[in-house]
Parts: C-alpha cells; structure tokens; sequence
C-alpha cells in the first residue's frame, strides 16, 4: 500500500479495508469536528482532513477502473468475462 494513502487513512482514523461509503461518513463527522467556521484554530486540521479525503477518494475512483480480463477472472472465476456475451 502506498504511503500516501497509508497517511491518509491515519488521518481519518480508519482501517486499511474500508468501503466509499465509510470514507465519506468519517470525512462528514471530522470536517463538523474541525470546521473553521466552528473553530479558527482548526483550519490547519480542515486542509489536512481535506487531502487525506481526497486521496483515498481518488484512489478508489482510480482502482475501479484499473480492472484487466486477467483480474476480472481471478474476481469470478466461475465465467470468464468474455464467456458472459456470447450467443
């Protein structure tokens, strides 16, 4: 796992197997914590969270779309991908 998104897992105080769904409830509650509105001290914080959210977000946006013939087989390998389209 790249340091990065190691870091910024740590940041949002998750685990490494987490879901989008979870990236963004723990995003919500910590961007309430931490708002500038809220606190001025905490804007340091809020950039910080900030990164960490958008890194992992693009991660998961970018392995999603990474999948080859060879890692959807080893997915399912029940049918093979190209199997599912034939007449």
């Amino acid at each position: 796992m790249d340091a990065s998104i190691r870091k910024a897992l740590e940041i949002l105080g998750l685990p490494s197997l987490v879901t989008r769904g979870e990236i963004k409830k723990r995003y919500r509650q910590l961007a309430r914590r931490h708002h500038p509105d809220r606190n001025a001290e905490d804007a340091e914080k809020m950039e910080e969270i900030n990164r960490a959210y958008e890194t992992l977000m693009e991660y998961v946006e970018n392995f999603r779309f990474r999948f080859d013939e060879e890692e959807i087989a080893r997915q399912n390998p029940q049918v093979h991908h190209s199997d599912k389209f034939k007449i």
